[in-house]
């Protein structure tokens, strides 16, 4: 087998293992109103727990970050693929609604493990670039089980509510034994062993806070920061949005979703790369910003069917454009601290989804068009905040293509 048919057996692998991560996320969406309803539960719930599963993430991210480079990729991925399934199983066998807070600190772990070794692991096969393509490939994985997540929790949702996190456990098992026999290392034994002897004593969480803060690529892990603050605060609202405002049923929330992520993961598929190209990175992150601010203020005005679902698939494809945009650039400005970067940029993500749903969840019990009237804002800074950089970025950077 060639190296070019490695590299791409390599990414299928690692898209199947983000795709059944995704999926099992997606499958809350469009039962999560009746669900909750089950506790006795409102916004405020269902903010604190996206935020719960951001808390753990953002704990555990860089320290997972820097056991990828110590230990390897895979290892970190079959780890957070089995605290999914694990996740999964508690969330569906919960009577008590603490139990779904447990379940979603787990999951938070999951993703700390497994986030940062898959983007690590796309710089590990990947020339700086095909880098842009191997990053919009993951995202399409990300993005496609997060579109058929939704479809398929409403469809199984029949079989009981329950009956969704079941399922999603059942293939998370496979994905980690898959993943354990026929997913290769793509970190050299000689780069692990160099890593783990390297006399350098792990640094506080606050202290690599510290150290990204003085980073020449600071700006963009604020932007990870304020993409996945905005993505979150929409994805964790919308379906009490408009289960309470426009009575809404589990299927119409499953269809919109389906249909908006599917849009995004055309885009991440098909097309990011040549977008990438065309256009660059900085002038992709600063209109998606400004067309995704635009798209939630726009979600206000109206709750027509057709009018809500083109507007989330514009806001889903603007988020899937605007994400790979961000990772490639701050991939391209990491240099040799790639595990490092990979860490930090979940961490950032993490930060995200801490936030991001429990401000937007109390929010949406004070006045339910608060979320994404603040989410529209954070969008519009952040657009601010990247075209000050950009003039002040140093050439190398600010004209990476």
């Amino acid at each position: 087998m060639t190296k070019a048919a490695k590299g791409q057996k390599r990414m299928l692998l690692l898209m199947i293992n983000m795709f059944i991560a995704m999926l099992g996320i997606g499958l809350i969406i469009p039962v999560l109103p009746d669900f909750l309803r089950e506790f006795g539960a409102g916004g405020k719930t269902a903010g604190y727990l996206v935020a719960a599963f951001g808390i753990t993430q953002f704990i555990f991210s860089p320290v997972a970050g820097e056991l990828s480079d110590k230990y390897g990729r895979k290892r970190m991925i079959v780890s957070g693929l089995l605290l999914f399934t694990i996740s999964n199983l508690i969330f569906a066998a919960a009577g008590q609604i603490w139990l779904l807070y447990v379940s979603r600190l787990i999951m938070g772990m999951g993703a700390a493990a497994m986030i940062p070794a898959m983007l690590a692991y796309v710089a590990d096969i990947t020339t700086e670039e095909k880098r842009g393509k191997g990053l919009g490939l993951l995202g399409a994985s990300m993005s496609l089980g997060f579109a058929i997540g939704p479809g398929i929790g409403g469809f199984l949702a029949e079989f009981g509510l329950r009956a969704p996190f079941y399922v999603s456990a059942a293939v998370g098992v496979l994905a980690t034994i898959g993943s354990l026999l026929f997913v290769p290392e793509s970190l050299s034994a000689e780069a692990q062993l160099a890593s783990r002897q390297a006399n350098v004593k792990r640094e506080h969480i606050f202290k690599q806070f510290g150290k990204s803060f003085k980073s020449s690529y600071f700006i963009l892990l604020l932007l990870i920061f304020s993409l996945t603050f905005g993505l979150a605060n929409f994805e964790a609202i919308f379906p009490l949005f408009v289960d309470q405002k426009h009575h809404y049923t589990p299927m119409d929330i499953s269809i919109i979703f389906t249909v908006g992520a599917l849009a995004g993961t055309i885009i991440q598929a098909v097309f990011i790369g040549s977008l990438i190209n065309r256009f660059g990175e900085r002038a992709l992150i600063n209109w998606t910003f400004l067309l995704s601010a635009i798209a939630l203020v726009l979600m206000l005005l109206s709750g027509n069917f057709a009018y809500v679902l083109a507007l989330t698939v514009l806001f889903f494809a603007l988020t899937s454009i605007m994400r790979p945009a961000i990772n490639t650039l701050l991939s391209k400005s990491a240099g040799e601290e790639q595990g490092f970067v990979a860490g930090m940029n979940n961490a950032y993500m993490s930060l995200g989804n801490i936030f991001g749903p429990a401000i937007a969840g109390t929010l949406f019990d004070i006045h339910i068009n608060a979320p994404y009237a603040l989410g529209a804002i954070i969008l519009i800074a952040s657009l601010y905040l990247s075209m000050t950089w950009g003039r002040k970025a140093k050439p190398s950077i600010a004209l990476a293509k």
